[in-house]
């Protein structure tokens, strides 16, 4: 990484929303708005705003995954036990992305996944917190799980999650515009990510789609904005979504939810 380049990234993380963002992400993002000539404190800007686009939006308060963990370490170590459940809930609704899900998680899973029941490995990319819904996937006992996300100290927190409640799981940072994971698993999951990423790269939607390991993909849109406007979005990405499938030939089922919009593909 050259000087300058490197001094742009260090005070971008300066900025407390943006401390835990995978480095490489933010090099990227540096990489391409240096080149646009704008000042300096412009393109710091405007790489905080595609960073803000891409993550710090759905949590804008933060989240403290210390308390997290520290309340997590006296709990059982059953997902399904109830008090683990609550939990899981309280700390879903941390993040805009999964809480959005909340009030339709116990038929979410259960009716986008009912074909490939029960499923036996995944691939969730842009995870956000979305490993701790597991409980609620029609999953074997002996799911394999392999998650990635942006934010380090999420990574963090989502592999403490897994050893305390001895799952077979995996969570590490990626930049999905740079490479796409290439671990195999029976369902990938890109839940709400393709529009995120698109603010980056206009068309790493069917390169995700292409590349992603994986035989079987639920895929989901935002139907609402986050501040719950509707604003057509469900009909503008369902036709988005029909674009990116373009020649593919793969076979897709359509389910409709009061926020996402879902699709599973088989390829």
């Amino acid at each position: 990484m050259d000087e300058q380049l490197e001094k742009m990234v260090k005070q971008v993380q300066d900025g407390a929303k943006y401390r835990f963002i995978h480095p490489d992400l933010i090099e990227n993002i540096a990489r391409n708005e240096l080149k646009k000539g704008r000042s300096w404190k412009d393109t710091v800007k405007a790489i905080r705003n595609k960073l803000h686009q891409v993550g710090s939006a759905y949590q804008p308060q933060g989240i403290d995954y210390e308390r997290l963990y520290s309340e997590m370490k006296s709990l059982p170590q059953d997902i399904h036990n109830p008090e683990v459940r609550r939990f899981l809930i309280q700390t879903m609704g941390n993040h805009a992305s999964t809480r959005e899900r909340l009030q339709i998680l116990d038929q979410f899973f259960l009716e986008t996944l009912s074909s490939l029941s029960p499923i036996d490995s995944i691939l969730d990319v842009a995870c956000g917190l979305n490993p701790l819904a597991l409980a609620w996937m029609p999953v074997t006992s002996s799911i394999q799980l392999i998650v990635c996300d942006i934010y380090v100290d999420q990574i963090e927190f989502l592999n403490a999650f897994f050893e305390h409640f001895n799952i077979h799981g995996k969570a590490f940072c990626c930049d999905l515009t740079q490479q796409v994971p290439q671990e195999k698993a029976q369902l990938g999951l890109v839940l709400k990510t393709i529009p995120c990423l698109e603010q980056i790269d206009k068309n790493i939607g069917a390169k995700i789609l292409q590349d992603l390991p994986c035989q079987n993909l639920l895929v989901s849109f935002p139907a609402v904005s986050l501040s719950g406007k509707k604003k057509g979005m469900r009909q503008f990405y369902s036709e988005h979504f029909q674009t990116l499938l373009h020649n593919t030939g793969w076979n897709v089922s359509t389910f409709s939810f009061p926020n996402e919009q879902a699709f599973l593909i088989k390829k």
